[in-house]
């Protein structure tokens, strides 16, 4: 079961439970509704395009700016250049609902996600690991870099006076 749906002057086609970035629309309650139906698949095979009531739901899941588009204008013979950056706002929105014709299909529902680490154990840990890298390293061999260098450009310059 899928639907073609224009949003934003673009065509998707959805099916419950997948995620589109649409332009940035303000939502009501975290819930966006698609009235603009194109086309909607009710059986295998089958396309059938709805005269009215079709509609699609979905719910807002993020709300971003995408990736930076970079816009160079330059005038030849002229020493004339200019850069310009955009990121284009937008709304990722999960479909979950295809209904038309008294039919509703909805989206299964997501398995539950694992708890997120606490910042206070990962913080430890890191501490840790930087204590842990600085035990081996120790003094002893910034000391042995250090004079390794030395003896190096000692011999060099005390092997060009011999000559």
């Amino acid at each position: 079961m899928y639907a073609v749906i224009r949003a934003g002057g673009r065509q998707f086609r959805v099916a419950p439970g997948d995620v589109i970035k649409v332009d940035q629309k303000p939502a009501e309650n975290g819930n966006i509704e698609f009235t603009d139906v194109l086309a909607v698949s009710g059986e295998p095979g089958t396309i059938v395009k709805p005269q009215s009531g079709a509609r699609v739901v979905g719910s807002v899941v993020e709300e971003g700016r995408g990736d930076k588009i970079l816009v160079f204008h330059f005038k030849r013979k002229k020493q004339y250049k200019k850069l310009q950056g955009h990121r284009q706002p937008y709304t990722a929105v999960r479909i979950t609902e295809i209904s038309f014709d008294g039919q509703k299909f909805t989206a299964p529902d997501l398995p539950a996600s694992k708890p997120k680490k606490e910042k206070k154990e990962m913080a430890s840990k890191q501490t840790e690991q930087k204590a842990g890298k600085k035990a081996r390293t120790g003094a002893e061999g910034k000391a042995s870099k250090s004079s390794k260098k030395r003896t190096d450009k000692g011999t060099a310059r005390a092997a060009q006076k011999k000559k």
